[in-house]
This record gives structure tokens, sequence and C-alpha cells, in this order.
């Protein structure tokens, strides 16, 4: 059994759901996010994007319903003894098979929370489940339960995430010598990529983010390369994975020369990166901190070629996305506590004079003042 956690790691977080859902008084907890079944038995695979379920009774039980394909992954990657088998065929329904086999557990009637916001239960399949279950039990959406436990990190998570960051660092080490007049992008991708895999990583939950030129200001993955020109910019956004936890990084590397407009764009993130650790403390919330970097792209003149948005949470992700929930953006409530692994990044896009500058690194929160996990500076690096 190949598992990532010692066996009491895995015992404490069902312990520590269980006790959520007696607090809501929920009989049984259907999870579907490929996330949560990772974090509470170690099932690792990428057959969620099919329809599956672990169901945890109150008991503490759990019985897991996939497809054939992920039997033996289910048996190899996790603690879960009970794997039941729904069966590929033309018309076939398994949302019947889940309800009969909630039916087998005598949930009939009972209280039952299903974990609606992931990528792992389709609108497709999420109606499905309610026709099926609407007049089976009372159903009531759960989604958050799993997500909220996941933002503290245990020790054991705290070193994985070291571990990615390390590699993040190792990759951006692998990309600045290929970083030059005549540098391929997609040398300086494979090379990162590389390095994070010869360290013993994983792939990432998404596509490493490159552009330069005029694509330097795009901050989502595209297809398509190029070579880098006498003068240009190059933004990066990548993230070290080691047994799925996520540090990422983010910079813009310029080749020639650093424009007027450049180092005025690398001036007011830096100082927005600066006000955001400030912020990022207990006591504060996810909002304060994003509240911190706004200030600061405001009084630079930068409001509109900020985003609304400028961090995330971080941890065990799988795709389509690393980024987790909560996020800094406007009025988040959510509090900063110990013990979380965030990812804050500085992104200002100037299309008026097609200038990108971003400045972003993961952090572990302390009692104080936040820890980065990179050991790069900040410095603007001009190539």
């Amino acid at each position: 059994m190949a598992l990532h956690f010692d066996r009491n790691e895995f015992d404490a977080r069902k312990d520590r759901l269980v006790i959520e859902m007696a607090e809501r008084k929920l009989d049984a907890l259907l999870l579907f996010a490929q996330e949560s079944m990772y974090w509470l038995t170690g099932y690792d695979t990428f057959g969620f994007c099919f329809f599956q379920c672990l169901i945890l009774g109150a008991d503490g039980q759990m019985t897991l319903m996939t497809r054939s394909a992920d039997l033996r992954q289910a048996r190899h990657t996790s603690t879960i003894e009970n794997i039941v088998v729904w069966t590929d065929r033309d018309g076939v329904n398994p949302a019947v098979e889940l309800r009969n086999l909630l039916n087998d557990m005598d949930l009939l009637g009972c209280q039952i929370g299903v974990e609606y916001d992931t990528h792992g239960l389709t609108a497709f399949n999420g109606r499905r489940v309610d026709e099926q279950l609407q007049t089976f039990g009372k159903i009531s959406d759960a989604s958050g339960i799993v997500s909220r436990l996941r933002l503290l990190k245990s020790p054991a998570e705290i070193k994985k995430v070291e571990r990615a960051a390390a590699l993040a660092d190792d990759a951006f080490d692998a990309a600045l010598p290929l970083i030059k007049q005549g540098g391929d992008e997609a040398a300086i991708l494979a090379a990162m990529q590389g390095a994070i895999f010869a360290g013993g990583g994983d792939y990432p939950a998404n596509e490493f983010i490159i552009g330069s030129g005029t694509d330097a200001l795009l901050c989502r993955y595209k297809s398509g390369r190029r070579k880098l020109t006498k003068n240009d910019q190059l933004t990066l956004e990548w993230a070290g994975v080691y047994h799925h936890y996520h540090a990422a990084m983010m910079r813009t590397v310029l080749v020639g020369k650093a424009t007027k407009r450049h180092q005025e764009l690398y001036e007011a993130a830096h100082a927005a990166l600066m006000a955001v650790e400030q912020a990022m403390i207990p006591g504060n919330t996810f909002g304060d901190v994003f509240d911190a970097h706004a200030r600061v792209m405001e009084e630079h003149g930068l409001t509109r070629h900020r985003l609304n948005a400028c961090g995330y949470s971080l941890g065990a992700r799988f795709t389509p996305s690393w980024m987790d929930m909560p996020m800094f953006y406007s009025g988040n409530p959510e509090q900063i506590a110990p013990d979380m692994t965030l990812f804050a990044h500085m992104i200002i896009m100037d299309s008026d004079t097609d200038t990108a500058m971003t400045l972003g690194r993961t952090y572990l929160t302390t009692s104080t003042q936040p820890k980065a996990l990179s050991r790069h500076d900040l410095d603007l690096i001009v190539r």
C-alpha cells in the first residue's frame, strides 16, 4: 500500500471530520472532491472526472463507489477497505446505484450531506444525484466541511509543502540560465518541469504559466511558444509539487534592460507584497490582506491595472486548478490562523504600454509574521 502519511494521521483527520458531521447532525457525508478523498484516505487518482463517491458514515465507516479502472488504484493508495464498483454500460445511471448502495447501508430517511462544490461532481451528475436522493433522505449542501479542515495544515503536511517549495526554487534555478536573448520558452518550460520531476515531485494541478512579449500580460496558460528577443519580458507562474502539495511562485523576468515603466511597476509590486506580509497575521482576515494590496496599488495609481484577488490557500490539489479556497479578495471574512500555506501574488498588467510585472511566493502562517518558503529573494531580475 502506497500511503504518504502515517495511519495515525488519517485516523486523526477522520475523527475531526466525524466530529464536524455530528455537530451538523449528519448521518452520512457523500464526498465527490478528489482533494477530500485524498486528504481523508490517501486515495490518489485522476478517475474523479467520472462518477465516483466516497461515503462516510457517522460511525466512521467508509465506502467508495467507483469504476473498475480505479478499483486497484483505491486499494493500493488508500485506507479504504470497502470498495463498490459500478459497471460501465450503455444507459447506466450511477446515481441510481448510489441510491441503492445508501439503501443497503440503512440510510433511508437519514440526514445526508452532499459535497456539491467540486469539479468531481459535474452539473449533469449532480442533477442525477438530486433526482435520486430528493425523496430518499434529508439532503443538505456540505461542500465546505472538508475544505475548511484542509485549510489548517498538520506538521506532516507542512513538511510536504516545504519540500514542494524547495522544488519550486529548483525549477526557477533551472530556468534562469535559459532566460536570455534567443532563449526558447519551450526549453525554459521543459527545464522547470524537469527539475521538479528529477527532484521527486509531481505534475501540477494546472499548467505552468509562461508568456513573453505581449503574452507576458496573460495570467493563464495558453499553447504556443516563442523565443525571447533582445529586450523582452517573461512572466512565469509555477509550483513545486510534492505528493500533490503545491508551493507556487510568480515572477516577471526582464531581458536586456528594465524600462522606466517596468521599474515603476516592480516597486509597486514589491511594496504591495511587503504590505501583504504585514497583514498576513492572526487576527486579520483574508479580506484585510487583499485590502493591504489594494491600498498600495491605489497609492501608485495602478488600481485599474491590478486584479480583484491577490492570492489564495494552497495544499494538496488535483486538476484543473491548484488554487484553493479561501482567496484574498475584498470583504472575505475568513480569519488568518497559524499553519496555513498561502500564496500571495502581485500581478500588474499595464495594457496601455504592454508592460507586465508580477511578484509572488508561498508563505506558512505563524502566530506572528508569515514565513516565506522560497530561498529566492525578491529583487528585480534583469538578464
